[in-house]
């Protein structure tokens, strides 16, 4: 096994379950290939094994491997379960079926072609390549998914946040389009993180519009559009801590968004990877807040 490979692969679904894509780069000296797929109902577990499987069946002959992943799912069941699996028929201890069986069949030959190291990277840490392979799998996913649509008669509320460190001074921009006008409005504060900022943005942005607004939000953080149209019902229940019965990050700035939607029938749209003048001018206004702060 000559051939030393370097591998980072991605996968996720939004919703989840719904409509996905995956990705994988495969480095080899010089050499570069870039795969990607998407599918129009799946979730996030089953991107993230088909963008391994993918990676490992473009090789054509057994490889050195250092295979990087943000999905522990996939390492963990490589590396520990995948062997008892096969040897218990495909079955769990409590002895029902596998999930995701017919993934993780095609996985493991394909892994026992190769001499693999298989490396967890933090999602969403800033490893370039991981950030990298991110992109390419939402892009993929973005290829297949219906636009939302817009309706011109609706108030739509755009939505950017900006950071300089984690924490370090921050800022919001907020641009409200209603009836053929443009309202715009920004803010900042001296030591903060982005998710802070982007949930200031919701909030400082439904505060321009009257209670019982209907409205569309866009944002391009998926952290504000996952945390709102899902997370928020689990938190809410468990009294604002998480599963582990840790406090939610940012809890105070989440009832208030919480609250705040309540009085609003707003349509949440995540807008990431959109080019749209609106979104850029919200940008503009967190940008040039930071200055500012």
């Amino acid at each position: 096994m000559s051939e030393k490979v370097i591998v980072y692969s991605d996968g996720g679904a939004d919703p989840n379950p719904g409509i996905g894509g995956w990705a994988a780069i495969l480095q080899y000296g010089e050499k570069e290939k870039v795969l990607t797929g998407n599918a129009a109902q799946t979730t996030n577990n089953r991107m993230e094994l088909t963008a391994a499987i993918e990676a490992l069946r473009a090789l054509k002959r057994p490889c050195q491997i250092s295979f990087h992943t943000d999905s522990q799912y996939v390492r963990r069941g490589i590396t520990e379960w995948i062997e008892e699996w096969a040897a218990r028929s495909w079955r769990s201890k409590t002895g029902k079926p596998v999930q995701n069986v017919d993934l993780w069949k095609a996985l493991w030959p394909q892994v026992q072609r190769h001499e693999i190291e298989w490396h967890w990277v933090k999602g969403h840490a800033g490893d370039p390549m991981n950030e990298r392979v991110d992109r390419l799998a939402r892009q993929a996913r973005l290829a297949i998914t219906p636009p939302d649509e817009v309706d011109e008669n609706v108030p739509r509320l755009y939505l950017r946040a900006s950071c300089k460190g984690n924490p370090g001074p921050g800022g919001w921009g907020v641009v409200l389009v209603a009836g053929g006008e443009t309202e715009q409005m920004s803010g900042s504060a001296v030591s903060t993180t982005n998710n802070r900022m982007e949930i200031t943005a919701a909030l400082e942005g439904l505060l321009m519009s009257p209670p019982g607004a209907i409205i569309q939000v866009f944002t391009t953080s998926d952290y504000l559009y996952q945390g709102i149209t899902k997370w928020i019902y689990g938190w809410r229940q468990r009294n604002w801590q998480k599963k582990d019965g840790q406090p939610v990050a940012n809890g105070d700035l989440w009832q208030a968004l919480d609250q705040l939607a309540g009085q609003h029938s707003i349509q949440w749209i995540n807008a990431k990877g959109q080019n749209n003048p609106f979104l850029e001018d919200a940008a503009k206004l967190a940008s040039a807040a930071i200055a500012i702060a």
